[in-house]
């Protein structure tokens, strides 16, 4: 079959082989490709509505022993500018959340060798009970994988015991590609393919809510990509089949290269990195080849505001979070270095501006709140709520470890 073919079977919703993925996204035509996948998305979602999330990414710590070549965000341990956030400042970041209506934290950091399970699991109960309301969605397969290292547990041990402390969800940070021919270029003392999937794997049969993602731009092939995608699928159509709960979402950016990472600074910086037609191609191969994933969020922190609303026409039906605050892509110049946040109100201008009607959702892509018409700034402004950090913590608590 030629890509023309391919296409043609896509649009009718059957599933492309890998063969023909490849195919697809090295012979087919960018415009047609993305029209499909448009229309794939309205057939599979709600087709004028495209959904966000009020949310936050908190860093709880930068120290990482893990070297990964694009990263501009960590700080080997014992560096003067290594932190660890304390309950006041990561209290501090929930409450403003909640003011702006928000519904989750995404919390995620380093592989700090000094942090054990324990303190894992007082922050989360700590948060869970001081602030029940907010769905903890933190840390990545990498991470669990560096926890139990540490601890010679196991994931499946690490992750019922954070489970237990208040753990709802693992988001898909590290995903990167799931090749380790190219893995093991970029991030070799990272987690590998087998071991980002079984961590997912077990949180899904836990009942979490967990995220798949992908990063190009590291010199891979289309092939890596395929690959990268076929194991998500994989993954998806066991979890779904055996238990019903999968990966709720896809997401995708382009790796963020600049000088202050290695493969920014690399002699072979040519080679790697993906523009923006490149991103809306493969975001729009995405959606055709996992044809059991639902939804597909644009990344406007990394590719920008015009690129995002673009997606939204190349299979994506969400615009991602009003992201009020991140700062790991940010240390490689992303385009969030400069615009760190949105507000409701500008998230909702974005939207519209696309063609569509904002909802909010949560984790789990369930309607939080509908617009029925153009809500003003005012009407759209955080509430200040009374802090909670001074209050009596509850029997028996735990106060949150921090490190000397």
């Amino acid at each position: 079959m030629n890509a023309n073919d391919i296409l043609a079977k896509a649009a009718q919703g059957e599933r492309l082989t890998p063969d023909e993925g490849l195919i697809l996204y090295r012979d087919g035509d960018p415009d047609a490709t993305m029209a499909v996948a448009h229309q794939l998305r309205l057939a599979r979602t709600t087709p004028g509505q495209v959904t966000y999330l009020v949310d936050r990414n908190i860093n709880y710590t930068n120290a990482c022993t893990t070297d990964c070549q694009f990263c501009s965000f960590y700080r080997v341990p014992g560096h003067p500018e290594v932190y660890v956030r304390t309950q006041a400042e990561i209290g501090e970041k929930v409450e403003e959340l909640i003011a702006w209506g928000g519904t989750r934290i995404l919390m995620q950091g380093g592989h700090n060798p000094d942090l054990r399970i324990e303190w894992y699991e007082e922050m989360l109960r700590w948060l869970k009970t001081t602030y029940p309301e907010i769905e903890l969605d933190c840390f990545s397969p990498s991470e669990i994988e560096a926890i139990a290292k540490i601890e010679g547990m196991t994931m499946a041990q690490v992750l019922r015991r954070l489970q237990a402390a208040g753990l709802d969800g693992l988001p898909g940070g590290g995903g990167e590609i799931l090749d380790d021919e190219v893995r093991k270029r970029i991030t070799p003392k990272k987690t590998k393919t087998a071991e980002w999937l079984e961590a997912m794997r077990i949180a899904q049969r836990l009942g979490m809510t967990t995220s798949a993602t992908m990063v190009i731009g590291f010199g891979e092939t289309l092939q890596h990509r395929i690959n990268s995608l076929t194991n998500l699928r994989n993954l998806q159509d066991e979890s779904l089949a055996s238990h019903g709960n999968g990966f709720t979402a896809f997401i995708m950016w382009t790796a963020q290269l600049s000088t202050t990472n290695s493969l920014g600074r690399s002699r072979h910086r040519a080679k790697y990195g993906a523009n923006y037609d490149e991103y809306l191609h493969t975001n729009a191969v995405a959606r055709i080849y996992l044809d059991n994933f639902q939804n597909f969020q644009a990344s406007w922190p990394t590719q920008g505001l015009e690129t995002a609303r673009r997606a939204l026409y190349a299979g994506a039906n969400d615009f991602g979070s009003t992201m009020l605050e991140e700062n790991v892509v940010s240390a490689a110049n992303a385009y969030t270095e400069e615009n760190p946040r949105m507000t409701v109100y500008d998230l909702h201008a974005q939207i519209r501006q696309a063609g569509f009607t904002p909802a909010q959702r949560d984790s789990r892509y369930r309607l939080v709140r509908t617009f029925d018409r153009v809500y003003s700034e005012a009407e759209l402004a955080p509430t200040p709520i009374p802090s909670r950090l001074g209050a009596q913590p509850p029997p028996n608590f735990v106060p949150l470890a921090v490190l000397a």
